[in-house]
């Protein structure tokens, strides 16, 4: 498949985020900031780049549908904007998002809390193209394949030289009518670090199977075992007492706590708002508590609205503070719908992904 794009760096300015890296660009809202809103602005969604940025003509675009299918074929930008679309809400969540809380050695992004947002995502659903293609019988996983590329150089791994960034999803869940191919955010053309002209949004999972920059989705009759899926993305599994390598996939359940954010003063003596988001992955949000002594006594918080499906849920929580001054330590917790709750306790298995235990955050009361 001819390439017609060329990698730049975008040289774009992003006021209210913090530059975690540059080239590529890596940059995360202050968690108090994203979620000011229930639906994530562009401007204020996090990015998550494994190579630079790459510019592509929106006439000149293509994604292949190849692989284990009965009929290959290539699609262009006008046939996809002209295919039945669907609207749906979804969070994106990295899945190092929280790795500043973590205490064992890493090499990733040292995410805060900022590398979560909900946006509303508008595109076709990558079943539509999986029946056209015509699936083989014998197919497991799609591989969605996007246009950045280059070398990915991590000092503990070997690599095969330079590669385009790739994930898979096992057949049953591409065939899910809520996975896009998305070509609008907030009802907006994507951006270029969004994605643009086209990405897949796989709602319910972290955000690394999310690919940008889609050029290839290629249907496969055996696990895909590629760089991002093996030694990048993947925690322990305990399978029969020994550990294996598993791909990162459906979002935990989760709270944050976006106010106070950590470090803020609180006045003592004074009531205080506590506000924040929770979500759930796959399931919906059925409970948040919240602990002012660091997870030794909980109360319920307040759900606010309904709950959408793969979208994230706000909570709050009148918190009288203390009299005495001093660092306090509040915590939050979810609980989801299938009754699995936040784990206090960070498990190691995970390496430094799918960072879900419940968070300290420490406040100063003057």
């Amino acid at each position: 498949m001819p390439d017609h794009n060329v990698i730049v760096r975008t040289g774009e300015q992003a006021p209210g985020l913090t530059i975690l890296q540059r080239g590529p660009d890596n940059l995360e809202p202050a968690f108090s900031s994203a979620s000011e809103s229930f639906v994530t602005s562009a401007e204020r969604f996090y990015v998550r780049t494994h190579f630079e940025v790459p510019r592509i003509e929106a006439s000149l675009w293509r994604i292949a549908i190849e692989g284990e299918v009965d009929r290959p074929f290539e699609i262009d930008l006008e046939e996809l904007n002209g295919m039945p679309s669907e609207t749906r809400m979804a969070l994106l969540e990295c899945s190092g998002n929280g790795r500043i809380y973590l205490d064992q050695i890493q090499i990733g992004i040292r995410w805060g809390l900022g590398g979560v947002g909900n946006a509303e995502w508008t595109g076709v659903p990558l079943v539509a193209l999986l029946e056209r293609a015509g699936v083989k019988p014998g197919a497991v996983e799609v591989i969605l394949e996007g246009a950045d590329e280059g070398e990915f150089l991590p000092p503990q791994h070997e690599t095969p030289g330079r590669i385009r960034y790739a994930r898979s999803l096992p057949l049953k869940k591409a065939r899910k009518n809520e996975v896009l191919l998305a070509y609008r955010m907030n009802g907006e053309e994507l951006a270029p670090r969004h994605g643009y002209p086209v990405r897949a949004v796989v709602p319910g999972w972290y955000g690394m199977a999310s690919v940008k920059w889609l050029r290839r989705i290629i249907v496969t009759d055996r696990p895909f075992h590629g760089f991002f899926q093996t030694m990048e993305y993947a925690v322990w599994e305990r399978r029969h007492g020994l550990p294996t390598l598993v791909p990162v996939s459906e979002i935990q359940v989760k709270a944050q706590i976006a106010r106070p954010a950590p470090h803020e003063i609180v006045p003592r003596g004074k009531s205080y708002r506590i506000r924040g988001a929770a979500w759930a992955g796959e399931s919906d949000v059925a409970r948040v508590e919240i602990s002012d002594d660091g997870g030794r006594s909980w109360s319920d918080a307040s759900l606010l609205g309904d709950p959408i499906r793969y979208a994230w849920r706000f909570w709050e929580h009148e918190w009288h503070a203390p009299e005495a001054p001093g660092p306090r330590v509040l915590m939050v917790r979810a609980t989801d719908f299938r009754g699995l709750t936040q784990p206090m306790e960070r498990d190691t298995d995970l390496r430094d992904a799918a960072i879900s235990h419940a968070l300290p955050i420490e406040v100063q009361v003057c």
